[in-house]
């Protein structure tokens, strides 16, 4: 079940020619792949571009219509070798997935397919998780263009412009027989606007066309000679199609041309920053026009040296805006303009940060610096933004002003607040589980994996210490499989990771080489962290897709002997006894716990609705909150320290003799019970208690509550009257 649906907006879809599209443009690159007659589609899930899988989902219908096959693919590798279609045929097709991680793993794929080349369109469109709220190792995607020689598309980030780089995507592909890779950042990902739409298409060659005309043509099969003649074929013949395709179609954009004797170039994609950033400084308005001159690189591989030559021609220098590091832009760049013998200065890394997201304050204070540097005139009676006052103007980043002192002094005092599990999360109770036998046995080398489940690296549970990639966590205790101690080492991966690479490099590699280690697969039954989507083993039934494929069934299958599933990662006993088994018992070989439980986050989706329901149509409904007695907590907080969980608080002591504050349950709790079972696992203080809301109370419900109130207050009234005795 996914995190959101978009079964109403993909009726957007069906709009055609003199129509006109509002909305989101993940919804928008769905209906640009129509219009193109895609006749395939594949991907795997991955931020910031999860959301376009989930369109493709609910959208499964419409792509039938126009016999558009759309596969959810078992991992980035998977996705990418499905456009091996377009090689011998002219068939249209596109893949997505989450860059850079999920390019690491499809490159391979990446350069058998560029190399040998396409004869129908092939398309990745790769989200582009750079920056300071990704979840992944800062790198970024041109290097993989520069490596298999695939072009790389960085569009503007407004719909017209991203329907037009999906359209044209195909047909520079096309022109130049080469793969084409679109980067969407999450900002192009999720902006909402509007495009004129155009009639789908059925392509008129079709799969079922492909396949009773089988076609085959060994110069495009990676293997000597021919791989030599394809690397000369890219450049000799594919590359010079793509450079003559992209300027007649006038694929990157000029603004503002002459304008100045300095300009700014730039990615497509940070072509909104840098005109906000002008706006601020007062050189440009809200509606694009630019009193610099621009040059916008909605291509940012390969670069068209005439565009630079022409663009760069009698200008004192240009200030180039590229995202990250290295600066393979500004090299190429600077290679260029000096063949060409014109002497105008590059900036770029000198007045903006080598690496790091480039945000609206960084880019807005770099342009000032650069415009400081060419034009100083044009700043001068300006009050420039906070952010927007370089060095070389002498103002400091404070300059005294009380505002900006006080958020420094705040931000000192502030605590840092690390990503956590989300309530009633059913990996908390494994890591709990995991620090309660840390007590028992001490520490273990823990090995971990990409997924909800890396925040138990963080604190309270502060568990692991290496990750080296989705479905390694395995692999990446391998050098530990020694017999010279008894201790073992302990791996994790969640159930995504398991079916996306683990079963193979992680079960399959420790089961052939004998590993005496453990292995724990958290079997939330979805690939949680990218959004909810089925896997293979989720519990729920899909009408698309095949689950409810045991993951125990699957380590069973590839020779491991020792293998047990927790059925509810709540029961924090069963958890750590299970734990404490596989770490100590004597039989040796691979040791595989499956941890199941639902996602809670997933559930409550599911639960929600149905209990709003119920209670309208009045059926009794019974939910489950938990609490602590402020009179019996001694502050003691170890039910925080072992759980972590956000619903769980601190609030002042009521006892005027105690000054510790009490723990405390707030509304946010959804009555998982891990907070009462940390208590009573780790032998904590008896201060939690079970209550249950009743909706629709029945007339027992209001006789019991009456019966236990009267009990309950002549218990209380007994003692009150036992303390007046003694007073008296």
């Amino acid at each position: 079940m996914a995190e959101r649906s978009f079964a109403a907006e993909v009726e957007k879809l069906r709009l055609g020619a003199g129509e006109e599209f509002r909305g989101e443009g993940i919804l928008a690159v769905t209906k640009a792949l129509l219009q193109s007659g895609v006749s395939y589609v594949a991907g795997y899930q991955g931020a910031p571009i999860s959301h376009l899988m989930d369109v493709l989902t609910d959208a499964n219908d419409i792509l039938q219509e126009l016999g558009v096959r759309f596969e959810h693919s078992a991992s980035e590798a998977t996705a990418t070798a499905t456009l091996a279609a377009s090689v011998n045929y002219p068939l249209r097709g596109a893949v997505t997935f989450k860059s850079t991680v999920g390019t690491n793993v499809a490159s391979d794929a990446l350069a058998n397919l560029a190399s040998g080349g396409v004869t129908g369109g092939a398309l990745l469109i790769v989200g582009e998780d750079y920056g300071e709220g990704s979840s992944i190792m800062q790198e970024r995607s041109h290097a993989f263009a520069m490596k298999s020689q695939v072009w790389l598309m960085d569009p503007r980030p407004n719909l017209e412009s991203i329907v037009q780089a999906v359209e044209m995507g195909f047909e520079l592909s096309e022109a130049s027989r080469t793969p084409v890779m679109l980067e969407l950042r999450i900002r192009a990902c999720h902006v909402h606007g509007r495009f004129p739409t155009k009639d789908n298409k059925r392509s008129a060659f079709t799969l079922k066309d492909a396949m009773e005309n089988p076609q085959r043509d060994a110069s495009r099969i990676v293997l000597p000679p021919a791989s030599y003649a394809q690397e000369q074929e890219k450049i000799t013949e594919r590359w010079p199609a793509a450079v003559k395709f992209i300027q007649q179609h006038q694929l990157n954009e000029f603004f503002a041309e002459d304008a100045k004797d300095f300009g700014i170039v730039m990615q497509g994609g940070l072509y909104n920053s840098v005109l906000r950033s002008l706006e601020l400084l007062g050189l440009a308005d809200a509606f694009g026009q630019s009193q610099v001159p621009l040059y916008v690189l909605n291509l940012t591989y390969p670069l068209i040296d005439d565009e630079f030559k022409r663009f760069c021609a009698g200008k004192r220098g240009i200030l180039l805006v590229e995202e990250g590091q290295p600066d393979f832009i500004e090299q190429n760049v600077n290679t260029i303009l000096r063949r060409a013998d014109l002497q105008t200065r590059v900036h770029g890394k000198d007045v903006l940060p080598m690496a790091g997201e480039y945000t609206g304050g960084v880019v807005l204070k770099g342009l000032a610096r650069f415009i400081a540097l060419y034009a100083p005139e044009l700043l001068e009676g300006r009050e420039l933004p906070l952010a927007a006052r370089p060095a070389a103007t002498g103002l400091a980043l404070l300059d005294g002003n009380p505002k900006a002192f006080a958020i420094q002094a705040a931000a000192a005092e502030v605590q840092a607040r690390p990503p956590s599990f989300c309530t009633g999360c059913p990996e908390r109770p494994i890591f709990t589980a995991m620090k309660l036998i840390e007590r028992e046995l001490g520490q273990h080398h823990v090995s971990c994996d990409i997924g909800c489940h890396l925040f138990s690296i963080l604190p309270p549970f502060n568990i692991g210490a290496t990750t080296m990639g989705y479905g390694l966590g395995w692999a990446g205790a391998s050098a530990f499989n020694t017999t010279e101690t008894s201790k073992r080492t302990i791996a994790m991966m969640g159930d995504g990771g398991f079916w996306h690479n683990g079963l193979t490099s992680g079960v399959g590699n420790a089961v052939f080489n004998q590993t005496d280690n453990v292995l724990l697969v958290v079997d939330n039954g979805y690939s949680a962290a990218t959004g909810g989507q089925d896997v293979l083993s989720s519990k729920a039934v899909n009408p698309l897709r095949s689950t409810n494929n045991p993951i125990e069934k699957a380590v069973r299958g590839v020779g491991v002997k020792w293998a047990k599933t927790v059925t509810n990662t709540y029961s924090l006993t069963q958890m750590r006894d299970t734990l404490r088994e596989a770490l100590t018992t004597k039989e040796k070989g691979p040791k595989v716990i499956i941890a199941q439980s639902e996602c809670m986050l997933n559930r409550q989706r599911r639960v929600k609705p149905q209990i709003r329901k119920m209670i309208a149509g009045g059926e009794r409904v019974v939910r489950e909150r938990f609490g602590i007695d402020p009179d019996t907590c001694t502050g003691d907080h170890s039910c925080i320290r072992l759980s972590g969980c956000p619903s769980l608080t601190i609030k002042p002591n009521p006892d005027p003799l105690r000054r510790d504050p009490i723990a405390t349950v707030i509304d946010s709790c959804v009555g998982c019970g891990l907070c009462g079972e940390v208590a009573h696992a780790a032998v904590l203080c008896p201060s939690f208690y079970r209550a249950e809301i009743i909706n629709n109370p029945t007339a027992w419900d209001g006789f019991k509550l009456k019966l236990r109130t009267a009990v309950i207050g002549w218990l209380q009234n007994r003692i009150e009257r036992r303390l007046e005795g003694i007073a008296a």
